[in-house]
């Protein structure tokens, strides 16, 4: 069993990792309304390489947010697994890793030129991050279940 000490150091930078995932999940749907939106193909050019470089940038914040999740609650297993919430913000992280391979997908999806949905989609989209962030902060910090 892992010190408190060392379980709060876990915390905090599972905590640092999750913000790090968290801005690149926000700011990478706004890149692909901007491409959709893009008519200029040096500008769909320049936006397909900015997004590449952020999803390769924030994939691993996404692995490391998920594994120091999963060391944290191997050390507290016993006092997490009957809790309703940790189930609940389990399925939040499912969701989210979801979201961010589908992520993945739309940046080859543009990098090949072959989007098909308007700016719009990609407008609503971009909320979904912001969905479980409310989700996973009320779920951890309230514990309502």
């Amino acid at each position: 069993m892992a010190s408190p000490m060392s379980y709060l150091w876990i915390k905090a930078f599972h905590i640092i990792f999750m913000v790090c995932w968290f801005a690149g999940m926000f700011y990478l749907p706004r890149l692909f309304v901007n491409h959709a939106m893009a008519e200029d193909p040096a500008t769909r050019r320049q936006l397909a390489q900015m997004e590449h470089k952020l999803y390769r940038f924030v994939t691993p914040f996404a692995w490391l947010t998920v594994g120091l999740g999963i060391w944290m609650l191997w050390i507290g297993w016993d006092s997490f697994r009957s809790q309703a919430w940790i189930w609940m913000k389990f399925g939040l992280v499912v969701a989210l890793a979801a979201y961010h391979l589908y992520c993945g997908r739309l940046v080859r999806v543009f990098a090949e030129d072959r989007n098909v949905r308007g700016h719009v989609f990609y407008r609503w989209f971009n909320e979904f991050p912001v969905l479980v962030l409310f989700g996973a902060v009320i779920l951890v910090v309230l514990k309502p279940f």
